[in-house]
């Protein structure tokens, strides 16, 4: 994205166009008034990666335009990122700069940061990382109180720690989670907040058992948990559903059961079709749940036909989505069984063509099923 794209004073205008885009194609879908949930205009981002550019002694952050792959664009600064990414850029610049150690052959950088302000920077080379990187490393960490991570070719070295700890609040209560390195999270907290709110009000009223596909490291399971009497989540990180289960455990939540499986492993052990080990640890067998909601959060490609065909036999479906186009699609066809009875719109990525959606799906009835 240009940062000329970023005009906070017109932000509430470029969020109405966004919407405007893609708001005709829900409606004939006859979707509700859609709720929607903006972000703020400025320090939303908890993520950010740049290249390095070595340009002599001089070292800068850059980006590459779209269309141009091949000219640097330094970045002074970088207004979407949190305050805190913000206030460490300069400074881990100066860091590397002044150490011949760390400077050399360093082509990226990662920042992760949470609302609570815990932070993880991973530096990125084209090099073996040796002692004497560990250790001007570890200095450098404690100059600016951030965790550290060197990443090269099948190499990884981490000083202190690879997560950082992030604290939510949904709906008054707090939730506690463990956000690795390289596992998936929210970039926008704010707005994440939001969904996870939204998705709870709905939940509530429906009861029975759910079954979540894709769930990460339990960022919607968790707070949801409370509306259902079992939760069966999958995901297929092994990073991820580590982080699940310890974070399921941090916040004393009993009824959730995680299992590494993939969307369509988990549909083919639902159609008995095969057993799975990763299952055997449920408390109970697959067929003595009442699973009656499935909560799907999926990759921008959104559901393949086999989990599609899964979801129609829910009475219940909560849908997360990062790409309208694609869930669109997969409502074309769940258009058959289920009717969209909310509409939301969370803004995660200001300024940008992304936005991010929720749907709640109820299974029709039989007299009315197409």
């Amino acid at each position: 994205m240009p940062l000329s794209n970023v005009q906070p004073d017109h932000y509430d205008a470029i969020l109405s166009t966004k919407i405007a885009s893609v708001l005709e194609k829900f409606r004939a879908l006859n979707a509700p008034r859609p709720e929607v949930f903006s972000s703020p205009a400025q320090g939303f981002r908890l993520r950010a990666e740049f290249r390095l550019w070595h340009e002599g002694d001089d070292l800068n952050y850059v980006m590459f335009r779209s269309d141009d792959r091949k000219t640097p664009v330094v970045i002074n600064d970088f207004p979407i990122a949190c305050n805190a990414i913000q206030t460490l850029m300069p400074a881990l610049l100066d860091g590397l700069k002044a150490s011949h150690v760390l400077r050399h052959k360093i082509f990226q950088t990662e920042f992760l940061c949470t609302l609570s302000g815990d932070m993880l920077v991973t530096l990125i080379y084209h090099r073996t990382l040796g002692d004497d990187w560990h250790n001007e490393a570890a200095l450098l960490a404690t100059e600016l109180d951030v965790q550290l991570i060197g990443r090269s070719r099948k190499q990884k070295r981490v000083i202190s720690r690879d997560w950082v700890d992030e604290c939510l609040t949904i709906d008054g209560r707090e939730y506690h989670y463990r956000q690795p390195e390289q596992a998936f999270t929210q970039p926008n907290g704010h707005v994440n907040q939001h969904m996870i709110s939204w998705a709870l009000k709905y939940a509530r009223p429906l009861g029975g058992d759910l079954l979540e596909l894709y769930c990460g490291i339990g960022n919607f399971t968790l707070p949801l948990a409370q509306a259902f009497n079992n939760v069966i989540a999958t995901e297929l990180s092994k990073v991820a559903t580590a982080a699940a289960e310890l974070n399921r455990q941090t916040n004393k939540i009993s009824n959730v059961e995680f299992a590494r499986l993939s969307a369509e492993d988990m549909s083919s052990a639902l159609a008995g079709d095969r057993a799975f080990r990763r299952l055997a640890h449920l408390k109970h067998a697959l067929a003595d749940y009442s699973l009656n909601t499935l909560l799907v959060d999926p990759p921008r490609a959104g559901l393949d036909e086999k989990t599609l065909s899964l979801a129609a036999q829910f009475d219940n479906i909560i849908y997360i989505s990062c790409n309208p186009s694609t869930l669109i699609t997969n409502l074309d066809t769940l258009k058959h069984t289920h009717s969209i009875e909310n509409l939301a719109f969370f803004d995660q990525f200001p300024y940008t063509h992304h936005l991010e959606c929720g749907v709640i799906l109820r299974r029709r009835s039989e007299s009315t099923t197409d």
